[in-house]
This record gives structure tokens, C-alpha cells and sequence, in this order.
């Protein structure tokens, strides 16, 4: 089994990359430019594989293990965290076969409300921090919304990068802020850390968001909010898969990829999953190093699921409407 806790630069022999701001951008500016038609290419050429029924029975039940069932909405109310969490534990009722979901995620004060519904399940709960989506706050105020998360039961914190630092160019000032805040989940919480590749104009730049992310202690890397107009697409993807692997091959550190926003079916599921396969490997099929984050995608596994298994195609109303 690889690596399953990031390790500090020092440990991977890339102390030195972290040591200054030059030497960060240094860094990440030597990292391989994107070829954006040939990675745009393979994504599309992997995205036409055909999957057929046991395999596809695999996909969309590993689909479903995979996501973390998620709502970030102002309205969010306990009662709609608690119903999330019981649809997060048994997925399809009328089947126990259905496997549960990887995590529900949440606001930092509905965590208590989400781990009261999944306690005793394995479901995790994951919690956005950081002043989300924006990250517009001071590191003070994004560490005590990470200290809430934890504290109230978080397994997991999904937080966001100061975009606005990124791009011009304050990569130092980044990295520490991810250092920090990977210090305040302790040991109780993985840590995500989120990109919104629909903001950093280039595949460049997602490139070395990610390479910053690993640098800086990242458990998992994430596309996107979701709240912007371009979240996951296979391509940015495909980049931030190509990242781990890489990553690995350097560090013996493996890290998780989750694309978010935008996934709502489950052709476009598998098509993830395909890209899981044949970039980073099959160890990285599995919902501790991949994950979806989606609210609606799970319906559309679920009747895909139903649709195998009976030969019928229930409609929109088998499954509830969150």
C-alpha cells in the first residue's frame, strides 16, 4: 500500500522547492507546459470507451461508493442534512445491495446534524472551510472555520485556495495557508484542497495548483466548488490524475483526486472512472484516493443500477428528490 499520509517536503527530497517564494516558482514554473490539444485529445478518446454489463454493474456500484453526497446551500436546514445522511447510508431502499456512500459534505454548522444521521455507518462526513467558496477572508478567520469543522466531528475538510494569491504568483503565500490549515485537521481530519480550475485560466496553472497542493500536505486534490460556471470536465481531470501519478513516482506519497460540479450522470461517471483507470491506475479506484462531488449525480447511478438489474427503466421517481 502506498503512502497514505502526506509527507512534509522534507521528507520527499523537495525541502529546498518550499524554502522561498523564488524557489517555489522556480519550482512550478519548470514543472512540463500542457499540451492543451493533446490532453484535451486523449480525454475525449478515453471518454468513447464502452463499458457492458458486469463490468458496468461494478462501475456504478464503485460510481456510488464514490461520491460525496453533497449540499451547500443557504437553506440547508438540520432536517435536510439528516435526510441526505440516511439517503447517504442506504442509497436505495429498497435494495441492501446498493452500497453506501463515501461521505456526506456540508456546511462547518451542519456537521453535527450529518454525523448524527451517518453514526455507526462508515459513511464519512466532510465539511467545506476556508470562508467557502470565495476564500475571501483572513487566515485567522478561515483557521477557526476549520477548528469548527473538526471540532464538531469533521472527518474531512474541504477547503479553498486563495485564487486571487495564486494568480499573481504568491505561491509561497498559498502554501502556507494549506500547510496551516493541514495543521489545524490534525490527525481527525483529511484534508482537500480545492483549486477552482475554472478560475486559473490555464492548464498551466492547475498543473502547478496541484503540484502546490501535494507540496503542501494535500490528502486530496479537488477541481472545483461547484458555485463557479466551469467545475470538472475530463480534461482538468485528466491533468490533476496525471499529477498524483507523477507525484507518487517522485514521492512514494499518494494522493487522492475528487472532481466536482457538473458530473450529474452516470455515462459521465464511468467516463471518470475510465480516466481513473488508464491515467493514475487502479489504485486509485477506490473511494479513499477518488471521489465524485455531485448532489444529483447519485440518482441518475441509482436508476442506471435499477435499470440493469430489472431490464426497466424506473424514472425519476424511484429514487427521492433531495
Amino acid at each position: 500500500m502506498p503512502t497514505t499520509a502526506p509527507a512534509a517536503p522534507a521528507a520527499h527530497g523537495l525541502a529546498d522547492v518550499t524554502a522561498s517564494d523564488s524557489t517555489l516558482r522556480r519550482f512550478l514554473h519548470g514543472l512540463p507546459g500542457v499540451d492543451t490539444v493533446g490532453l484535451e485529445a486523449r480525454a475525449a478518446s478515453l471518454g468513447t470507451r464502452s463499458i457492458k454489463t458486469t463490468a458496468k454493474a461494478y462501475a456504478l456500484d464503485l460510481a456510488i461508493s464514490m461520491v460525496d453526497l453533497t449540499t451547500l446551500e443557504g437553506a440547508d436546514t438540520p432536517g435536510k442534512v439528516r435526510a441526505l445522511g440516511a439517503k447517504a447510508v442506504r442509497p436505495d431502499p429498497t435494495d441492501r445491495t446498493a452500497p453506501a456512500t463515501a461521505a456526506v459534505c456540508v456546511y462547518p454548522d451542519m456537521v453535527p446534524a450529518a454525523k448524527a444521521a451517518v453514526a455507526g455507518s462508515g459513511v464519512k462526513v466532510a465539511s467545506v472551510a476556508t470562508a467557502f467558496p470565495a476564500g475571501r477572508a483572513s487566515l485567522a478567520v478561515k483557521l477557526a472555520d476549520v477548528r469548527e469543522a473538526v471540532e464538531a466531528g469533521a472527518d474531512e475538510v474541504d477547503m479553498v485556495i486563495d485564487r486571487g494569491a495564486f494568480l499573481a504568483g504568491h505561491y509561497l503565500k498559498v502554501y502556507d495557508e494549506i500547510t496551516a490549515v493541514r495543521e489545524a485537521c490534525g490527525t481527525a481530519a483529511r484534508l482537500k484542497v480545492i483549486f477552482e480550475t475554472g478560475e486559473l485560466s490555464t492548464y498551466d496553472n492547475i498543473r502547478r495548483a496541484s503540484w502546490l497542493g501535494m507540496l503542501a500536505g494535500a490528502d486530496f486534490i479537488k477541481t472545483s466548488t461547484g458555485k463557479v460556471a466551469v467545475n470538472a470536465t475530463p480534461a482538468n481531470t485528466l491533468l490533476m490524475l496525471e499529477a498524483v501519478r507523477d507525484f507518487r513516482a517522485q514521492t512514494g506519497v499518494q494522493v487522492g483526486v475528487k472532481p466536482a460540479g457538473g458530473i450529474r450522470t452516470a455515462k459521465d461517471a464511468i467516463k471518470f472512472l475510465v480516466l481513473v483507470n488508464e491515467t493514475a491506475g487502479e489504485d486509485w479506484l477506490d473511494n479513499h484516493w477518488f471521489r465524485f462531488g455531485a448532489s444529483s449525480l447519485l440518482n441518475d447511478l441509482l436508476m442506471q443500477r435499477q435499470k440493469l438489474a430489472t431490464g426497466r427503466y424506473s424514472g425519476p421517481d424511484y429514487v427521492t428528490v433531495d
